[in-house]
């Protein structure tokens, strides 16, 4: 188990090294943050000036290596936008961007799964049929179209829920959070549902294909056959084995929850990761957009690493290898 464990450390320290060097080679060249910070009406001198204090005039490598420093530190430099030290920047909006994803994915997980279960126990069943159709319907429509509909319904026609923002939230030390008042709660209705949808539609849709092949199976033939019951046929063999491809999918879909907010942040204005993402690339802020890479290869490296012990767990194939 600690040689597995150190294989995958080694790996996931590989992968930060060259993602951290690839998104700060190219977003070097994203926009000229002087001239967004001074303007063009600048003199070259008070642009030579800036370009120094920033340490813009050095070489690309010396920069990377010296925001590398910084990042080993904690620190990723400061921000060409707001003037703020970038990790000040990122702490305050990773609090707004996890809850929501977590939510997404309890929902995405907590519903999807049983009706995939469902869907492939009960595939005859007009219950059945319609998750089907839904769950096409669910994969078809883009993120930003559901949150658009959502709040036309239920924010201007029916005026139950809030249209944007994360509501009242309350301080827990250096964390914030909405699931502890009543507006913060309804706030992130619907942007769980918005960033939940395509997710929960995948896993039942994943879940229903496994479960419909795992039960063609011959061991699931003669497990009938011995005379056990359909319950724990379906629960204790069939799906045990239906998660080990779910795991996998499950993994990636979840990172990207957060990853990829970045749509229903902005529909929402919901004050996460995302949103300030989308400001820094408008802005060409090289270091939020640098450190922000970085820490989404660094949550993809857990996650890959959690999978891989899960798959240790689940799986006593890959044990006995």
């Amino acid at each position: 188990m600690l040689r597995f464990l150190s294989a995958r450390l080694w790996n996931g320290l590989l992968v930060m090294i060259g993602v951290s060097f690839i998104s700060f080679l190219i977003f070097n060249y994203i926009g000229d943050p002087v001239n967004n910070l001074l303007g063009e009406t600048a003199t070259g001198a008070q642009k030579e000036a800036m370009r120094t204090a920033l340490g813009l005039d050095q070489p690309l490598v010396l920069r990377f290596l010296s925001y590398m420093r910084l990042a080993l530190s904690g620190e990723f430099g400061i921000s060409y936008r707001n003037l703020e030290p970038v990790g000040q920047l990122l702490l305050a909006r990773v609090p707004a961007t996890l809850e929501l994803s977590l939510c997404a994915a309890v929902l995405a997980l907590g519903v999807g799964i049983p009706m995939g279960v469902y869907a492939g126990i009960r595939r005859n069943s007009w219950l059945a049929h319609t998750m089907q159709v839904v769950s096409l319907v669910g994969v078809s429509i883009p993120s930003f179209l559901t949150g658009i509909i959502l709040i036309l319904i239920f924010s201007v026609e029916l005026n139950w829920l809030p249209a944007y923002g994360r509501g009242d939230v309350v301080k827990l030390g250096s964390w914030s959070t909405g699931l502890l008042t009543t507006k913060g709660l309804l706030s992130l209705i619907m942007p769980s549902i918005t960033l939940a949808l395509f997710q929960l539609t995948l896993f039942m849709r994943l879940v229903r294909s496994e479960m419909l092949e795992v039960l063609r199976t011959d061991y699931i033939k003669f497990a009938r056959a011995r005379g056990i019951a359909d319950r724990a046929i379906h629960f204790h063999h069939a799906l045990k084995n239906t998660l080990i491809p779910v795991i996998t999918i499950a993994g990636l879909q979840l990172g990207s929850l957060i990853a990829f907010s970045i749509i229903t942040e902005t529909v929402f204005q919901w004050p996460g990761l995302g949103l300030l993402i989308i400001q820094a690339i408008t802005f060409g802020d090289i270091p939020v957009i640098a450190a922000y890479l970085m820490l989404i290869a660094l949550l993809f490296v857990t996650i890959n690493a959690v999978v891989d012990v899960l798959y240790f767990w689940v799986d006593p194939r890959v044990r006995f290898a």
